[in-house]
């Protein structure tokens, strides 16, 4: 049974940086797809960020384009977001996730293509 671990979560104040990191357990192989969510109170999850295979192709969210960066340690079955210049509507519970299926075009934000997902860590960034 894989199950993905989240950790890194907090409060941090604007302007500074935090690293999410998420570890994967019960998979030996890569698995090709993983992604790191957001959610917040009654809304949807959204795609922050996603990576496939060792870094062959990463994606972004608008909103933190230039500011976060997804990398993916094989070695130690951990994916990582660095999250940086916080900003107070970063602020909400982020997931991690992972799509082991071999796709023709990976569908980054479809949540339903994600076989498994993380506990969630909560992110507070304050003003």
């Amino acid at each position: 049974q894989v199950q993905l671990v989240e950790s890194g979560g907090g409060l941090v104040p604007a302007g500074d940086s935090v690293t999410l990191s998420c570890v994967v357990s019960g998979r030996t192989r890569i698995i090709p797809t993983m992604g790191w969510f957001r959610q917040a109170p009654g809304k949807e999850r959204e795609l922050v960020a996603g990576i496939r295979g060792s870094g062959v192709d990463r994606e972004y969210a608008d909103a933190a384009k230039g500011r976060f960066f997804i990398s993916r340690d094989v070695a130690k079955n951990m994916v990582s977001l660095q999250m940086n210049s916080l900003k107070p509507e970063d602020t909400d519970i982020y997931y991690c996730a992972a799509d082991e299926n071999y796709r023709i075009r990976t569908r980054w934000s479809m949540t339903s293509d994600y076989d498994y997902w993380g506990q969630g860590t909560q992110v507070t960034v304050s003003s």
